[in-house]
């Protein structure tokens, strides 16, 4: 076998269990992306919509890389009756039209973005199908794929 052919060799099968040990990271990074572009892991002052948990954990550990949510601040409490402080007079703002930017139409941008992460789900399963059923080794496969998902489930608990 010449130097050339061990080396290509040796890159696709660093290349199959490379791509085979992050394939479960990445699914999990295009499900989470694609549900956190519509924001349907947080909730809205505007309306009574709340996250599921399991959700929101998830949405916590792709953007925060942890699963421990914080703790919402509550506005401070005002204080009834006299203070000692005059609070100052506040004058009403002026609108002006011209002054602010219009609205954008943002769902053109999230909707790419979704379609993204749907076709990176699609690129991920097929190549691990890929991957699983053209291999000669099944079981280093196997291997590899279990390491994939149990090495950020161990990072875990640190």
């Amino acid at each position: 076998m010449s130097p050339a052919h061990r080396l290509l060799r040796t890159f696709r099968s660093i290349h199959l269990h490379l791509g085979v040990f992050t394939a479960p990271m990445l699914l999990f990074l295009a499900i989470t992306g694609g549900l956190q572009v519509f924001g349907l892991h947080e909730s809205s002052r505007d309306s009574g919509y709340a996250p599921p948990d399991w959700l929101a954990s998830a949405a916590q550990l792709h953007k925060k890389q942890t699963l421990e949510m914080p703790q919402r601040r509550r506005p401070p409490a005002t204080a009834s009756g006299n203070t000692a402080q005059p609070t100052p007079a506040v004058q009403p703002r002026v609108r002006d039209e011209a002054a602010r930017p219009a609205k954008r139409n943002l769902w053109p941008m999230k909707t790419f973005f979704a379609l993204v992460a749907l076709g990176l789900l699609v690129s991920v399963s097929s190549g691990l199908y890929m991957a699983w059923r053209f291999t000669r080794r099944p079981a280093v496969f196997g291997v590899v794929l279990g390491a994939g998902v149990m090495v950020p489930l161990l990072l875990l608990l640190f």
